[in-house]
């Protein structure tokens, strides 16, 4: 494991996977380098590193893992990390972003333009405009619950919202698991934060960075319907379908779709 200090002076933890250069994998709500699908999905990246000449940059996004924090939450300290981790790793890298960390891989990508020689991301949970009534109450009762210091009823409230059923919730909640999320609740604001009304944000448009959305076939529409969104408010970007997979992705055909963006480029990130 490898530290920078980003530019608030919060401690990032980071470690590179393999040779070449980068693939900075951005984690989505309650996942960080140990927790989550991204140590899975940088194996079968850096697995076949003859075809792309990658490697994978794991971090643990603020507030996570072994990261530090600094107060008050704000979405331009993201970027800034991830600023910060481009330049450690040589200057220019490809992001790649899951469910809500794609939406923060995508406003990184818009700010920090030339930096960011590709962007992939999987399911951003943007939301046609008849659905975003739903997550402007979770935002609320998360607001709530951050506020009064409650990290059960947080956790509980987004698990809620992304489906799990309230008999599996209270089951979690006797899991040893259950201390490792309620650790981290109070960054289930940031991700919220980062989706902001859950719309496609006017930035997507200022992304001059090759660009592909992905969704899984068996996914709920709406995620689907993210991904395209996305990629139609992005200059030039590519909507593909992970045909058999859900939210709860395989790496090896999302791995193997990351390269292939990497790849159109000519084998060079």
């Amino acid at each position: 494991m490898t530290e920078l200090v980003s530019a608030d002076g919060t401690r990032v933890a980071y470690e590179v996977v393999g040779e070449g250069p980068a693939v900075v994998l951005v984690d989505g709500a309650m996942c960080f380098r140990d927790s989550g699908p991204m140590r899975a999905l940088a194996a079968e990246l850096v697995g076949s590193a003859t075809k792309t000449g990658c490697s994978a940059v794991l971090y643990d996004r603020r507030g996570r893992g072994r990261s530090g924090d600094t107060l008050p939450y704000a979405i331009d300290r993201e970027i800034d990390d991830l600023a910060a981790l481009v330049d450690a790793v040589g200057g220019r890298a490809a992001l790649f972003g899951m469910s809500s960390g794609g939406a923060l891989a995508a406003l990184a990508a818009a700010r920090l333009g030339d930096a960011v020689s590709t962007l992939v991301v999987f399911e951003p949970p943007y939301l046609p405009e008849q659905d975003r009534l739903e997550a402007s109450a979770y935002t609320a009762e998360l607001t709530r619950a951050l506020a009064a210091g409650d990290r059960d009823a947080a956790v509980a409230a987004f698990l809620a919202r992304v489906g799990v059923p309230l008999q599996g919730v209270e089951g979690m909640k006797r899991s040893p698991a259950w201390a490792g999320m309620t650790a981290i609740a109070p960054t289930l604001g940031y991700d919220d934060a980062v989706m902001g009304d859950s719309a496609v944000p006017s930035a997507a448009a200022a992304i001059t960075a090759p660009t592909l959305a992905l969704a899984g076939g068996a996914s709920p529409d709406f995620l689907r319907w993210g991904a395209r969104a996305l990629a139609g408010a992005v200059p030039g970007a590519r909507f593909e379908v992970l045909e058999g997979q859900g939210h709860d992705v395989d790496p090896v055909p999302l791995a193997a779709a990351i390269r292939g963006a990497i790849g159109a480029r000519g084998g060079s990130i």
